[in-house]
């Protein structure tokens, strides 16, 4: 009996030292992709783990305000951009289950003047970048507004006579100008601003305390200051809340956010079904799907599927990552926008699923000769023409008209690019040389283009 439960000791403390093991050395991995990236003297990040619903992951980089020196701290808040779409759709949802709105609901439901060229506009449409708007952050004119604090339906007159991009439906164009309209739909239907709708119906609910519609002159504690590059760092240019609105005015932190990953992943704030909506990858009228939700982008990396999101905005960008299947969620908020954490949060996310794209340090050697044999220049079968060239034992792809970049050898014949995140695969028949650019959402294949 003894020697059973010295063993079933021995595993215990087996178990919780490889466990130790794997936790210290995750964190030394996402410690240095984080201070490549964020260095001490200058604007920074936060950034938070959670697996399991723990939080394994907790720290800050950087400066939160360059002027004074002022170190980051994990409870700064951000402006998050485009991240503020997410809590736009779970608003429009909500609004859903009490029976003030219909996904279908044409736009005039709500604003009967606004002109939509004889096509139905629904709510769907506007929640999924299928509308065929004018995004407004296009326009010329934007410059000339952008300190201007305005009403929702001014800045609806800003861009509602321009000409549709497309007919509803047809095509995804990424569109600021929807959630505005969005963002109005849930004032008329509510009663309430929009702001107040989300403090009262979200932040409120889940105890997001440190979470708020934006505003530039309220004292905001623990407020990192943003910033922009150009030859060196600067203050962000000013531009009012009122312009990104329903579509990216909100302030929030890494805390408060796994607080909101949270509430949606335990139907704290909707039905189990009324949710999977916002998580459901929608196709367009000739049925290509558009890897959008409601609100969130529906991903994968390696296979595992993702529903993420970011955010820029003057100063600002940010990056969050869920994966359900996992229950992992990664979020990293910057004060810069000159450094966007995209592709960092990514990379977090994969080693925390145990699934990490290739680093650059773990690049094999090979001869000249085997780089020299994918040299060439192949016509891809979306059109797109990509000349590969080496130089100096380097091999470089550049795609017709752009610049060049490197790219890394994983084996003979695959092949990363910088950012790790696709790659280049190529094969060797009789005849002719094949590659196959893998990217996470899709792929393309090319051929090799005998040069007359």
């Amino acid at each position: 009996m003894k020697k059973i439960n010295l063993i079933k000791l021995f595993t215990v403390v087996l178990f919780c030292f490889l466990s130790f093991g794997y936790s210290q050395n995750l964190t030394s991995k996402i410690d240095a992709l984080l201070e490549t990236k964020f260095k001490n003297n200058g604007p920074g990040a936060t950034a938070l783990v959670s697996k399991g619903g723990k939080v394994i992951y907790r720290k800050a980089f950087g400066k939160s305000n360059l002027e004074l020196d002022v170190p980051m701290i994990p409870e700064n808040v951000f402006q998050i951009g485009s991240m503020t779409k997410q809590f736009t759709a779970v608003s429009i949802l909500m609004l859903l289950e009490q029976g003030k709105l219909a996904l279908n609901d044409d736009i005039t439901t709500f604003i009967p003047d606004y002109p939509t060229h004889n096509k139905n506009i629904t709510i769907h449409h506007l929640l999924t970048h299928t509308s065929g708007i004018k995004s407004y952050t296009s326009m010329r004119g934007l410059r000339d507004i952008a300190r201007k604090d305005l009403e929702p339906l001014e800045l609806i007159d800003f861009f509602k006579n321009e000409p549709m991009d497309f007919n509803p439906g047809e095509e995804y164009k990424y569109n600021n100008s929807g959630y505005i309209i969005l963002g109005y739909i849930i004032e008329k239907v509510s009663g309430i601003s929009y702001a107040e709708f989300v403090d009262t119906n979200i932040f409120k609910k889940i105890n997001m305390s440190s979470s708020l519609y934006g505003s530039k002159s309220k004292i905001i504690k623990n407020r990192a200051s943003g910033y922009q590059k150009r030859s060196d760092y600067r203050n962000t240019t000013y531009i009012s809340l009122t312009l990104p609105y329903a579509a990216g005015s909100i302030m929030s932190t890494v805390d408060d956010l796994l607080k909101w990953q949270q509430a949606i992943s335990n139907n704290t704030l909707l039905q189990p079904e009324t949710i999977k909506k916002a998580f459901t990858n929608y196709t367009l009228t000739n049925g290509t799907k558009i890897n959008y939700g409601y609100g969130w982008n529906i991903n994968d990396i390696k296979g595992t599927s993702t529903i993420e999101h970011g955010g820029s905005i003057f100063g600002f960008k940010s990056m969050g990552v869920y994966i359900p299947t996992e229950d992992v969620y990664v979020i990293v908020l910057s004060n810069c926008d000159c450094n966007s954490p995209t592709t960092t949060a990514l990379k977090i996310a994969a080693l925390a699923i145990d699934k990490p794209f290739p680093e650059i340090n773990n690049a094999v050697t090979l001869t000249s000769t085997k780089l020299e044999q994918w040299v060439g220049t192949y016509e891809y079968d979306n059109g797109v023409i990509r000349h590969l060239k080496l130089i100096d034992s380097q091999l470089y792809s550049q795609r017709e008209g752009g610049s060049d970049f490197k790219v890394y050898p994983i084996s003979e014949n695959r092949f990363s690019l910088e950012d790790g995140l696709s790659e280049l695969i190529f094969s060797n028949t009789k005849d002719t040389k094949k590659v196959q650019f893998k990217s996470r959402i899709k792929s393309s294949f090319g051929t090799e283009k005998v040069l007359k």
